[in-house]
């Protein structure tokens, strides 16, 4: 049976990105994003309701040395990856698990933050 595991998110980073190095050498930058959804209930004139997503997003190598160095609190991102499920045993002998996005590509969206006069947006991808 074929397989497909493709990802791709727009929204804001909830928080400045974390960078940690394996005792590889290899960099890994975890990421939160928020992204949000609004639609209608009642049909057409209907209330107006907001929900947010929060995903959990991790970067190897440099593309995540990148969105460290550029990136901030609130800036936005496009990302693509792949959803990856992860369980383990907690201290206390409790199940935990998962899902999170190990992202593949990504692209800065808007114009460079902190610098003043011209500057396009778009920025990068790794």
């Amino acid at each position: 049976m074929a397989s497909f595991n493709k990802v791709i998110l727009l929204g804001n980073l909830t928080r400045d990105p974390e960078v940690r190095s394996l005792p590889s050498g290899q960099a890994v930058t975890e990421i939160g994003i928020a992204s949000n959804r609004t639609y209608t209930v009642g049909g057409p004139g209907g209330e107006k309701r907001e929900e947010v997503t929060f995903v959990d997003v991790s970067f190897w190598g440099r593309a995540g040395e990148l969105i460290a160095q550029y990136l901030h609190k609130g800036d936005p991102i496009f990302v693509e990856g792949r959803l990856n499920f992860r369980s383990w045993e907690a201290k206390d002998g409790s199940k935990r698990s998962k899902l999170s996005v190990v992202g593949e590509n990504f692209q800065f969206i808007g114009g460079r933050s902190g610098s003043s006069g011209g500057g396009g947006g778009g920025g990068g991808s790794a």
